[in-house]
């Protein structure tokens, strides 16, 4: 197993530790969930042991006390500016999720190299739609808004926290509707393409990673290339299942730093390495 494999699995099992939850049939309220996980956790998971960013972000614009959360903005800035999209293709269970549904030996697909450029800019309108503006100005009588990613889009949120609560709790499963339904029918799509497509969320949905992305290009953790070693062969190219030009825009919004470019070159010239 590699060492990538070992950080997704043991930051899977860190974030959502909680077993109790599953047994208690309700989610994890002390201490720790007031501080946000780095990659993309759902709050409402059983086993939750900290707040998810996205959902931090919503709760605090959409409140009728703050406009705007230093501390979420904060912590995403910090660990964005740090780490860039390594949380992505490291630390985050969804993204963690997705790499093991493609292992499953399907046809692969590739996406047309036109729609997928322009697909990918999806993530940045949920980021700007679904997050920001609508918690910030479509609010109720009280000022209050509902995290509507998280209501209406996020399929880690019903994966980890919808199905496992309406399975342990009868009371809700006599409320479910037409949402937990859209729900249903989001994940069902996530994860049907995610064998198909490499991650399809990461590449097209994920707002964490739209804020992510924009800092990896200033992010302390970089791809370098050693002009005097590439030969632009293309094999990092053809390797990547981001569909990144690695040699020419090693540090592109997309990467995830998963290092299979740094295996696959053949005169050892790009290297992930970080710097202060």
């Amino acid at each position: 197993m590699d060492k990538r494999r070992i950080f997704q699995i043991l930051s899977t099992i860190i974030t959502n530790a909680n077993i109790n939850g599953f047994f208690e049939k309700n989610i994890y309220k002390g201490y720790s969930k007031k501080v946000c996980v780095p990659g993309l956790n759902c709050y409402s998971c059983p086993g939750a042991m900290g707040a998810c960013p996205i959902g931090s972000m919503q709760a605090v614009i959409g409140s009728v006390k703050y406009n705007v959360s230093l501390y979420v903005a904060g912590f995403i800035s910090l660990i964005g500016i740090i780490f860039g999209r390594f949380i992505c293709g490291w630390l985050c269970p969804f993204g963690f999720l997705q790499d093991l549904l493609y292992k499953i030996p399907f046809p692969k697909i590739k996406v047309n190299k036109k729609i997928d450029n322009i697909s990918r800019y999806f993530k940045y309108v949920i980021l700007i739609v679904f997050v920001i503006l609508l918690p910030m100005f479509l609010v109720n009588e009280f000022g209050i808004s509902p995290p509507y990613f998280c209501e209406l889009i996020c399929p880690a949120g019903t994966l980890e926290g919808g199905i496992p609560l309406v399975l342990l709790n009868k009371s809700l499963r006599e409320t479910i509707g037409f949402l937990f339904a859209w729900k249903m029918l989001i994940l069902v799509g996530v994860i049907g393409s995610s064998i198909f497509i490499y991650r399809p969320f990461c590449k097209y949905i994920c707002p964490l990673g739209a804020i992510y992305g924009v800092l990896n290009k200033v992010s302390f953790c970089k791809m370098t290339i050693d002009k005097n070693k590439c030969t632009s062969c293309n094999a990092c190219v053809k390797k990547c299942k981001m569909h990144i030009e690695v040699c020419k825009n090693p540090n592109s919004a997309e990467c995830i730093r998963c290092g299979e470019c740094i295996k696959i070159c053949p005169k050892k010239a790009i290297k992930k390495e970080i710097s202060f």
